[in-house]
């Protein structure tokens, strides 16, 4: 796997949540900078060495209501 994607969303509590696409990792975090941690930290953890993927993505992913 050379790639691993997440998407990350805003949490309806606050802080943001992260879940891989294709794969069983979810991580939470308070900051958008907090969540970029906690991503590296959870693929590392999913993973063996020399299995990880050479890169992990964030797609965000925002939803807004506009009243029409």
């Amino acid at each position: 796997m050379n790639e691993l994607i997440f998407m990350v969303e805003e949490a309806p509590e606050g802080g943001y949540t992260a879940r891989a696409l294709g794969e069983s990792i979810f991580t939470e975090a308070d900051t958008l900078d907090e969540v970029r941690v906690q991503v590296l930290d959870a693929v590392r953890c999913h993973f063996d060495e020399g299995k990880r993927p050479g890169v992990v993505r964030l797609h965000f992913v925002r939803e807004e209501i506009l009243a029409a």
